[in-house]
């Protein structure tokens, strides 16, 4: 990377993170004195003590190409096409567009490249709160990036898009609860993040709950929790058409129009399966679609080819598997997701026979961190969080191996700093 600030990923590689004002931020807003510490022994690996930099060029071009997707996806040709072959739920449009929609990018040597487009993307509120606990302990760094973040101003634009989500779907009256559903909430990796999020909601005059989605009824042309009227789902659940069983009451109040439900099937299907990467990624489909010149020109410069993995592709992907990545069309989380050059003929077997696409691989930069006096180095993912259309918050994830998993000493969530050239900040 030629940019000095983002040589401040090799360089800059003492701790910035100030885990006792994180704390202290955490503990008052869930009025918990022993969260934090309770967090720090489930989830060691939750947080990377330092930061990720990145260029004012390289933010406004991971922009660029959000708005250029999001512009590509309200054509009625893109949205015949990706919803062509679903005659179910995710065929109903209600209104809302999916809140924390999370865009993610590997920073390659020609910039920025999409990665994958998730739709309950996770971890925009924890990173809320790592951003704007942080110090600065480098020079270079104390010049090139600022480090005032306003918590309360992001939080409430945080909420401001659930009830952007109410109206979108005709609502008029004032939202009163939200219930955060996801399977066994309390099991999941990130049931933190519902805690912050049912006391930042309850902060801005709006009740919520955690919730399993068998805990819900639909009855009397509403959504309840026990005796407690729904009015929105903020939805956590990687079921992402309601298909299983314990999902039933949350389906029928939502094909009834009973219930708004953010992010909701159709968000899924239009931004979030795989295979929409291919459309995409083709453009000589997409001018046929009427696309301009300057539109394809961002999407060609910003996300990798991806092709479907059909019979008659198979034998020339997995001739020159050490150039692709392999990924289940409506997979999330990394599951079942391979690199090429690790593939065996059992797992390609299964690749080959199921629903899959190949994405040209995009080696991801690096950060340098020191961990009991030896440098490694990690991989870092940046993940944009946006509401129509309009990023929100930049993070990223620092991870060792094939994916992102916050098994990694020293990886985790990492606050991103967006900075000007130095040799432009001196010159001033």
């Amino acid at each position: 990377m030629s940019n000095d600030i983002e040589r401040l990923n090799t360089d800059c590689t003492c701790v910035t993170l100030d885990r006792d004002a994180l704390c202290r931020a955490i503990e008052k807003a869930v009025a918990d004195p022993e969260f934090c510490r309770a967090l720090a022994l489930t989830h060691p690996n939750l947080f990377s003590a330092l930061p990720v930099f990145l260029t004012k060029g390289h933010a406004e071009r991971m922009q660029q190409i959000i708005w250029a997707i999001e512009s590509i996806a309200r054509l009625p040709q893109y949205q015949s096409a990706v919803l062509g072959h679903d005659m179910g739920i995710a065929r109903y449009r209600p209104g809302p567009i999916g809140v924390f929609m999370g865009y993610d990018f590997h920073l390659g040597d020609d910039g920025p490249m999409l990665i994958e487009i998730n739709t309950n993307a996770g971890g925009a509120l924890i990173n809320a709160y790592l951003l704007q606990a942080q110090r600065a302990c480098c020079n270079d760094m104390n010049l090139a990036v600022s480090m005032r973040v306003d918590l309360d101003a992001l939080c409430s634009d945080f909420v401001a898009s659930f009830d952007a989500e109410w109206k979108r779907q005709g609502r008029t009256e004032p939202l009163e609860t939200i219930a955060i559903v996801d399977q066994s909430p309390r099991e999941q990796y990130l049931y933190p993040e519902f805690v912050l999020f049912q006391r930042l909601f309850e902060k801005h005059g709006i009740g919520a709950i955690i919730a399993s989605p068998t805990e819900l009824m639909h009855r009397d042309g509403r959504l309840w929790h026990e005796e407690r009227r729904i009015d929105l789902v903020y939805n956590r659940l990687t079921d992402f058409h309601l298909e299983q069983p314990e999902n039933l009451a949350l389906r029928s109040a939502y094909l009834a129009g009973d219930i708004v439900v953010t992010p909701n099937p159709w968000t899924h299907a239009v931004y979030a399966n795989k295979s929409n990467l291919v459309f995409l990624s083709d453009g000589d489909l997409l001018r046929t679609w009427g696309v301009s010149d300057d539109l394809l020109r961002v999407l060609q410069s910003g996300i990798p080819r991806t092709i479907a993995v059909t019979p008659e592709s198979a034998a020339e992907l997995w001739s020159g598997r050490d150039k692709w990545f392999f990924k289940p069309t409506a997979g999330y989380g990394g599951k079942a997701a391979y690199r090429g050059e690790k593939i065996t003929r059992r797992v390609w077997a299964g690749i080959s026979n199921a629903s899959y696409v190949a994405q040209r691989i995009v080696t991801p930069s690096t950060r340098k961190i020191s961990i009991d006096g030896m440098e490694r180095s990690f991989k870092a993912d940046l993940r944009n969080y946006t509401y129509d259309g309009k990023v929100q918050l930049i993070a990223a994830r620092l991870y060792q191996g094939q994916t992102t998993n916050f098994r990694t000493q020293g990886g985790g969530f990492a606050p991103v700093f967006v900075g000007a050239s130095l040799s432009e900040v001196r010159a001033t």
